[in-house]
C-alpha cells in the first residue's frame, strides 16, 4: 500500500498551479463511471409488470419526504435509457453502475414467476450500454425491497429473506451474466439497517426497536450477500468469468486526542460503520 504522505505528495498541486486534471493523472486501469439506483431514475412504477417496493410506499406516506416527491416517474429512464446512455457516452465514461429493481423481476419478491418484461428491459439496457462501449456494473439490491415481502414476512427482519434474495440473484445471474461481469449484491447495507430500521428516515421507516432490529437486518443482509456470492462462484463463475462484491460505505472517524477513551471511541465508530 502507498503511505498517506507519499500519496499526498504525489498528487499535491501547488495553489498557484492552475493545470487541469486529466485521465493521464490516473492509473491506466482506473475506471471512470456514473451510478444510479433503480428507484432513483427508472420511473414507470406501474408499468412493465413491476410490483411496488417499500420505497413506493414510503415516498407516498405524508411527511416522509421533505418536498413530497416520489419515484413514480423520476427521470423516466425506463423509457429514455437510450438517451441517457448517449449522454454517458458523450461524457466519456467507461462504466455505468445501475441497480435492478427486484420487484421488476419478481413483482412480489417470492421468485415463483419471472416477469419477462423486466428481463427484457434490463437486457435492452445492458445491450445498449455494451454497444456504446460502456461496461455495466449491476447492483442487485439498492434499498427497494418488494413491498409484499415487507408486509407479509417483515422483509429483512426475517431470515427467510435470504432464500428469496438467493432466488432473485440466481435469476439475474442466469439472465444477464453472459454480458455483465461486475456484480454488486447489496448497496451500503448499513444504510438499510440503520436508516431503515433504527432512525426510520429511509424505507421502510421503522424506528420502534432500534436496539434489536438494525442488527437483525444487518445480519440477514450479510447472509444474503454470502448466499448470492456462493451461487455465483459455484454455478456461474467458471462459465461467465465475472466478479461479485459488496458495496460498503463508511463515515470515517479518527481519535481527537491520544487518550485511550478517544481511540476506543474512534475504533467503535468504524466498527459500527464498516466493521460489521
Amino acid at each position: 500500500m502507498v503511505k498517506k504522505e507519499e500519496f499526498l505528495k504525489q498528487w499535491q498541486v501547488d495553489e498557484d498551479d492552475n493545470r487541469e486534471v486529466s485521465r493521464s493523472d490516473f492509473p491506466p486501469n482506473f475506471i471512470f463511471g456514473v451510478a444510479t439506483s433503480a428507484y432513483q431514475v427508472e420511473g414507470a412504477s406501474k408499468e412493465g409488470g413491476r410490483g411496488p417496493s417499500i420505497w413506493d410506499a414510503f415516498s407516498h406516506t405524508t411527511s416522509k419526504i421533505r418536498d413530497e416527491s416520489n419515484g413514480d416517474t423520476a427521470v423516466d429512464q425506463y423509457h429514455k435509457y437510450k438517451e441517457d446512455i448517449e449522454l454517458i457516452a458523450k461524457l466519456g465514461f467507461d462504466a455505468y453502475r445501475f441497480s435492478i429493481s427486484w420487484s421488476r423481476i419478481f413483482p412480489d419478491g417470492l421468485g415463483t414467476k419471472v416477469n419477462e418484461e423486466g428481463i427484457t428491459y434490463y437486457n435492452n439496457l445492458i445491450n445498449a450500454l455494451l454497444q456504446r462501449g460502456i461496461q455495466p456494473y449491476v447492483t442487485l439490491y439498492h434499498w427497494d425491497l418488494p413491498l409484499y415481502l415487507h408486509e407479509t414476512m417483515g422483509g429483512w427482519l426475517n431470515k427467510e429473506i435470504v432464500k428469496y434474495f438467493s432466488i432473485y440473484a440466481d435469476t439475474c445471474f442466469e439472465n444477464f451474466g453472459d454480458k455483465v461481469k461486475k456484480w454488486c449484491t447489496l448497496n451500503e447495507p448499513v444504510r438499510t439497517a440503520v436508516d431503515g430500521y433504527c432512525c426510520g428516515r429511509f424505507a421502510p421507516g421503522r424506528n420502534e426497536h432500534p436496539s434489536t432490529e438494525p442488527y437483525l437486518v444487518a445480519h440477514h443482509q450479510l447472509l444474503a450477500h454470502a448466499a448470492a456470492f456462493s451461487i455465483y462462484e459455484n454455478k456461474y463463475k467458471e462459465k461467465q468469468g465475472g466478479q461479485v462484491g459488496l458495496v460498503v460505505d463508511c463515515e470515517w472517524a479518527e481519535a481527537k486526542t491520544d487518550r485511550i477513551e478517544d481511540q476506543k471511541a474512534a475504533a467503535r465508530r468504524l466498527d459500527f460503520q464498516l466493521g460489521w
